[in-house]
């Protein structure tokens, strides 16, 4: 597992000892940014369950200026601090050992705009939708702002939510990526058109 692109490219990170993480493949990973980016002029990223911190990392040493990485393991907490630090990303991460509903009930106090959220949780959860309303209704994400969810290929997400509008899917073998645009209420003027001449 390695940072793939930008100012830290080709550092090699460590994964969480043992199965309960499952960190994304640099196959995946890649792919995410080919779709996402692959590049970014500054912004603020969210990675709710970031388990090596890969892909927070990842998109700040492709532009992002400001990464926020949760999780509620300590295991996973100190193995994010060694690699943002093999990253030389440390003046620019915020990490906290948090769940991920009350990391946002945090995070929100702070009146913080993310322009990239990252959801990758353990598949047995399939509720970031509900993580994503929450976003939405405590006013967090920058206008058009993209969330990636990373979750079981044998699971499918709405293409349409309240404030999101799916523009992306794809599986990876067992693996599956859902790419929504965030669309608030006073600027949800139909984007699709946009959308279909990506």
């Amino acid at each position: 597992m390695r940072v793939i692109a930008g100012v830290a490219r080709g550092r090699a990170l460590k994964a969480v000892p043992g199965t309960n993480t499952r960190p994304t493949t640099d196959k995946v990973k890649e792919a995410i940014f080919s779709m996402i980016g692959p590049y970014f002029d500054g912004g603020t990223v969210l990675d709710l369950f970031a388990g090596t911190g890969g892909l927070g990392i990842e998109a700040w040493s492709r532009g992002a200026d400001k990464i926020i990485l949760v999780d509620k393991e300590k295991t996973s907490i100190d193995i994010i601090r060694l690699n943002v630090k093999t990253a030389g990303a440390e003046s620019a991460v915020e990490i906290y050992r948090n769940d991920a509903e009350r990391a946002l009930k945090a995070l929100s106090k702070r009146d913080l705009k993310f322009t990239l959220v990252f959801l990758d949780p353990p598949y047995r959860m399939t509720e970031m939708d509900k993580l994503m309303n929450e976003l939405a209704e405590t006013d967090m994400l920058d206008p058009d702002a993209l969330v990636v969810v990373e979750h079981d290929a044998s699971f499918r997400y709405p293409e349409e939510m309240t404030s999101f509008h799916q523009i992306k899917f794809a599986k990876y073998g067992d693996t599956a990526v859902t790419i929504y645009r965030y669309e608030s209420i006073a600027d949800s003027t139909d984007r699709s058109e946009v959308d279909d001449n990506n």
